[in-house]
């Protein structure tokens, strides 16, 4: 009897078995290799002094480029929580656009790889996976406003204490992002007037 043509037929066979495994390390291998040839991505300019402690708390989200976790959501909130080891707990809820007696919530955590550069943070919501999270402008008198983005300018975000912001504000921080290479032409305000 011929093995080799049982799993044609459909029935395992041991070959079958050393066959994907090295189809899966050769894919594997392929896909890292495929990672490590991307370009980096240009750094952004961020905010030379963050004192975490003040940063802590509560933002709300009055602007961001439009990405598809926060689809049909609306009154966004963060709250940042900075932990005795060090990292920061990450809470992000927003309510749902089409039914607004739901909401969604998630909680990661957070980390400064390097603690004289506090304004880049990487964030995990999902481990092992982490992105970058990077304040390029701040409200350093008061902290009541922020600019976020990612270095892929796929992700920025206009944040405050207050569920409002002066469009002063909004403008000056547009143009701030505009500057470092964000599409801010895509930005969509964010309602905020849930109870």
């Amino acid at each position: 009897m011929n093995f080799r043509n049982l799993s044609s037929k459909g029935i395992w066979h041991p070959l079958d078995k050393r066959a994907y495994s090295r189809l899966g390390l050769m894919s594997a291998v392929f896909f890292v290799g495929l990672l490590s040839c991307q370009p980096e991505e240009p750094s952004l300019d961020v905010v030379p002094g963050v004192d975490l402690e003040r940063y802590q708390g509560t933002w709300y989200e009055i602007a961001r480029l439009p990405n598809r976790f926060e689809e049909g959501l609306t009154c966004v909130s963060a709250n940042y929580t900075l932990q005795a080891d060090g990292s920061i707990t990450v809470r992000n809820s927003g309510v749902k656009e089409n039914d607004r007696s739901q909401t969604k919530n998630i909680e990661g955590k957070a980390r400064v790889p390097d603690a004289t550069d506090p304004a880049r943070i990487k964030v995990t919501f999902f481990w092992p996976f982490s992105g970058d999270y990077q304040i390029i402008a701040l409200d350093t008198l008061n902290y009541q406003y922020a600019l976020v983005g990612n270095p892929s300018r796929k992700f920025l975000w206009i944040l405050a204490r207050e569920k409002s912001l002066s469009e002063s504000t909004i403008n000056q921080l547009l143009t701030q992002a505009k500057q470092q290479g964000f599409a801010t032409e895509n930005v969509v305000r964010i309602d905020q007037s849930c109870p």
